[in-house]
């Protein structure tokens, strides 16, 4: 008997597994069934979440260890508008998400109303692209919605998928696929400039963004970190990164000054440094991750500034001197054949610059905010990856936590959304299951994604989730006190974390003091279920900190 041919769902999970997904994260409905069953059959495992924002930032997470795009599961309706949140963050932050959803039939819509919405209409502005499958072009579609979200600058690409398409058997051959775009160098001319720039220059340095990072994942393209590291070594480069970018350059090299755009105290140290360069190399830097102190940073005219990026710059954040369109590691290692290199910042900046930035955030605090941080740093394993929630911890966390390669610390960097944290590190340990992963959550943001607690269990994940307790919207507090208003809605009741971990089938621990914390970190890279560890902190701890 011949093999029955495929249904639609199908095509798109085949397609989805030899883009390299082996995970698939969301809350099912009947408008799904057929396609989760397409994804566990093409070898895609289907992964229960609590709720599909959470379940997106899983996605995300798998997608930094592995390079393939992230997957999120949803259902018509509020299964697909619950994941909006994450979707638009991976818009933000460059993310390649494929974003399932079910949908009523269009013929169906005319006559029925339930859970009916225009799906496609809402994803539009926060996707690269959105579809609607249907049968004559499954296979069309499914590679298309791969290149989109992985090529150029990586995003989100939504794919609406009709109860009855799913289901109906298409034609089994495979039309050819897209070749993939080659990744280039500036031409002639302009390498030829760039080189003289370069050539000059006495206090150059780099600004490394996200396009950088991205771009990291592609075994066709030159290895980023290497390149940069052998650009930095050779021209002596100072590197400041976004906090997305966080490791590209190890953090421990003489070189890295650490990641800028967020913390004031940071930006004081770095920003003056910026503006005593000759020359300026935005390595796929994309201010999105910034603040306002970063809009129009340099002196033109005075100033060189060089932007190697995936795409134009749009955003008039800034102008550069000299625009690419090209790879970040292949111009870097371009730009520098036939450049003799010359001594560089001979007065002594860069390294009054790291000692400025030691000083800005010393970490010999008996206990608080940085006391935690330092005390994880030191009791975990120099590979141990982290997340960090949105938040005052975030600041300080991204300032403080040296990071020792590319994802180190991953975080919402652009749209800055709350409750990433935790389903962030459950989506790198369910790739990664005897890596040691550490999510920082403010208490608030905990508790926004609390429930997740339970899938990590179902997992058997062994995940630390480091929780900052103070009972405030620290942050948000903290500018009101500035802005001379009333305290109003920043404050709420403390909760007992470590029994929610507990409760949830982990192990829960508060503590109060470096030698406590140092225990339960012990215990929980000792432990076979994942723990909860609930740093108890004073209201205003992060005043002068961040």
């Amino acid at each position: 008997m011949p093999p029955s041919p495929p249904r639609a769902a199908d095509v798109l999970a085949a397609r989805l597994y030899d883009a390299g997904c082996r995970h698939a994260f969301g809350m099912p409905g009947g408008e799904v069934l057929t396609l989760v069953d397409a994804l566990e059959r093409a070898g895609i495992r289907f992964i229960l979440c609590k709720h599909e924002n959470a379940a997106a930032f899983m996605a995300e997470g798998a997608w930094h260890r592995t390079g393939a795009p992230g997957i999120l599961v949803a259902t018509v309706g509020p299964g697909a508008l619950n994941g909006v949140n994450a979707v638009a963050n991976a818009h933000q932050d460059h993310v390649p998400l494929i974003v399932l959803s079910g949908c009523v039939d269009a013929d169906e819509a005319q006559t029925y109303t339930h859970q009916v919405l225009d799906q496609t209409q809402v994803f539009r502005p926060i996707t690269k692209a959105t579809f609607t499958l249907n049968t004559g072009a499954a296979h069309v579609i499914a590679d298309k919605a791969v290149a989109i979200a992985t090529e150029g600058r990586p995003g989100p690409v939504h794919i609406d998928v009709p109860i009855t398409v799913a289901v109906t058997p298409v034609t089994p051959e495979i039309p050819t696929r897209r070749t993939v775009a080659t990744p280039v160098v500036p031409a002639p001319a302009q390498l030829s400039e760039m080189r003289t720039q370069l050539a000059r220059a006495e206090r150059p340095v780099l600004i490394v963004g996200v396009d950088a990072l991205t771009q990291g994942f592609d075994a066709r393209r030159c290895d980023i970190s290497e390149a940069l590291r052998a650009f930095v070594d050779t021209f002596q480069v100072p590197v400041i990164t976004t906090y997305k970018a966080k490791g590209l350059l190890a953090e421990d090299h003489p070189l890295a000054l650490g990641g800028a755009g967020l913390s004031p105290k940071a930006d004081a140290v770095l920003l003056p440094l910026v503006q005593r360069a000759d020359l300026i190399i935005g390595l796929g830097y994309d201010p999105i991750e910034m603040r306002t102190g970063w809009r129009d940073f340099y002196f033109p005219g005075i100033q060189t500034m060089i932007d190697i990026t995936a795409e134009p710059n749009h955003h008039y954040m800034h102008q550069a001197s000299i625009n690419v369109i090209a790879d970040c590691g292949a111009t870097l290692a371009a730009i520098s054949e036939g450049v003799a290199p010359r001594p560089t910042w001979v007065d002594g900046d860069v390294a009054q610059a790291k000692a400025d930035l030691a000083a800005a955030f010393p970490c010999d605090d008996d206990w608080g905010p940085a006391a935690i941080i330092d005390t994880c740093r030191a009791s975990l394993p120099r590979d141990a990856l982290a997340t960090a929630d949105s938040g005052a911890h975030r600041i300080l966390l991204s300032q403080m936590w040296p990071c020792y390669e590319p994802r180190g610390l991953m975080q919402s960097s652009a749209l800055c959304t709350m409750g990433c944290a935790i389903p962030l590190a459950m989506g790198a340990q369910v790739v990664e299951p005897e890596r040691t992963v550490v999510s920082f959550s403010g208490d608030a943001g905990f508790l926004m994604v609390a429930g997740e607690l339970s899938t990590a269990s179902e997992l058997g994940l062994k995940t630390i989730f480091v929780v900052f307790v103070d009972a405030s919207l620290a942050l948000i507090e903290l500018k009101q006190r500035q802005r001379q208003l009333g305290n109003a809605g920043v404050d709420f009741a403390k909760h007992d974390f470590a029994a929610m971990g507990r409760a949830f089938g982990g192990a829960g621990h508060t503590v109060t003091s470096r030698a406590e914390l140092r225990d339960a970190l012990d215990a929980a890279q000792n432990s076979d279920t994942f723990s909860v560890i609930a740093c108890v902190i004073e209201r205003g701890a992060y005043d002068g900190r961040i």
